[in-house]
């Protein structure tokens, strides 16, 4: 059994199939320190603490405390990796449009593809000794289109070895939030255009062009039946007309907002605010069937050159796409 204080940490821990911190946790199980004073430590944070480095605080140390070895320099690029996924993690709406999140470790992925008719989707009775109707699921022709985001952190070591990790973290913080926006973006557009297997949603038009009323949202609701329209995604303009509606002023619906600031429709289905929706529409969907995200690996930072102190052109960047599921899960109302 290894100890933290044992392992050498080094650049050849990245690059692989497993994270830097998989890695150490299969040399450093956090299982083994339970009871004592670093349980709740995961190896990487064991790893800051055996080096004395803070990264986060009022006493946080300056961006050079990395580099006071080599060792600890194998820590960077970890660290600056962990700031970017805060930032792809507080700025998270996908998890509230995705059915499901597929990991892979390569460039090509085939989603599976199912499209019952109606008469698929009604389970009928079947005489005794009939065959039982069918459900085919099969695997996508196309492979999913996968999106690279990221920046390219150029700063110079000499400008920021003195700066606060715990203001360092905020900049890499803000890059996660901007890749965690292209990716909403990305997922939002093939769920109204389709992706390479599956056509654009359907469409439903408001009964008042340029308005939208609660009929409206009620003629939404049942050309998404039999799914449930459990979630609702709106831009600006057309979210403050929906919240302009008068069963949105109603006593618990302002109190709601009002002292939360969470967002309730008359149907009950989650309303969220999506900016980058263009043109005047509200996407209504059944979210635990609708979006497969696929994510290529994890943040990826160029570990070399952060180790080696390079930074003037270092990249950090996630690797995503996004296939439909129920291609019929999915509805445009067009105000």
């Amino acid at each position: 059994m290894a100890y933290y204080d044992t392992i050498k940490p080094e650049k050849g821990m990245y690059g692989g199939t497993k994270s830097f911190t998989q890695i150490l946790e299969e040399l450093d199980p956090s299982e083994n320190y339970k009871g004592s004073d670093l349980e709740g430590l995961d190896a990487y944070q064991r790893q800051l603490k055996r080096y004395d480095i803070k990264v986060g605080g009022g006493n946080s140390d300056c961006v050079q405390k990395f580099f006071q070895s080599s060792d600890s320099a194998a820590l960077f690029p970890e660290y600056v990796s962990r700031a970017v996924r805060q930032g792809i993690e507080r700025a998270d709406v996908l998890s509230d449009i995705i059915a499901t999140k597929t990991v892979i470790d390569g460039m090509d992925y085939r989603s599976v593809v199912s499209d019952p008719s109606d008469d698929d989707k009604q389970l009928k009775p079947v005489a005794e000794g009939a065959y039982l109707p069918q459900t085919t699921i099969k695997t996508s022709g196309q492979l999913v289109k996968l999106q690279k985001r990221g920046r390219m952190l150029v700063a110079s070591y000499e400008a920021i070895k003195f700066q606060k990790l715990d203001l360092f973290t905020v900049t890499l913080r803000q890059i996660g939030t901007h890749i965690a926006r292209e990716q909403l973006k990305d997922a939002v557009d093939v769920l109204i255009n389709g992706d390479s297997t599956s056509a654009a949603a359907g469409t439903v038009s408001a009964a008042s062009a340029g308005n939208v009323a609660y009929q409206d949202l009620v003629k939404l609701w049942a050309e998404l039946s039999p799914y449930e329209m459990n979630t609702l995604l709106a831009p600006t303009a057309v979210m403050t007309k929906l919240l302009s509606m008068n069963e949105m002023k109603d006593a618990h619906a302002g109190l709601d907002f009002h002292g939360s600031g969470k967002m309730i429709t008359p149907l009950g289905a989650r309303l969220l605010h999506i900016p980058s929706i263009s043109g005047d529409k509200i996407v209504g969907l059944d979210k635990n069937c609708a979006l497969e995200m696929v994510q290529s690996g994890d943040v990826v930072t160029d570990y070399d050159k952060l180790i080696d102190r390079q930074l003037e052109r270092a990249s950090i960047s996630c690797i995503t796409g996004f296939a439909k599921i129920f291609p019929d899960s999915v509805k445009v109302l067009n105000c």
